[in-house]
């Protein structure tokens, strides 16, 4: 009776202890499709000032930062919105 294992992004091998996930958290969840039946493409970070994914990106969560958590939260260096934005450069 063998139990199956979670994919590695959703595992700490496959988190960035700087906040999102490294390249085999990326790959495994490239792996999977949408409930859609159309294949995955997650990117890396981009700290390319110049880069349009990247100013989408630190726009999208700088207002879920301001709307969607605690003063205490927003704060915290540690916390995971904190830590993407770092990662992203924003």
């Amino acid at each position: 009776m063998g139990l199956m294992s979670s994919p590695a992004w959703t595992r700490k091998e496959g988190k960035n202890p700087k906040g999102g996930l490294n390249a085999k958290g990326r790959a495994s969840y490239n792996k999977g499709k949408t409930k859609t039946g159309k294949k995955r493409n997650l990117k890396a970070p981009s700290k390319v000032k110049g880069n349009k994914r990247r100013k989408s990106f630190c726009a999208r969560m700088k207002g879920m930062k301001k709307k969607l958590t605690s003063k205490k939260t927003a704060r915290d260096p540690n916390s995971r919105i904190n830590k993407s934005l770092r990662a992203w450069n924003c």
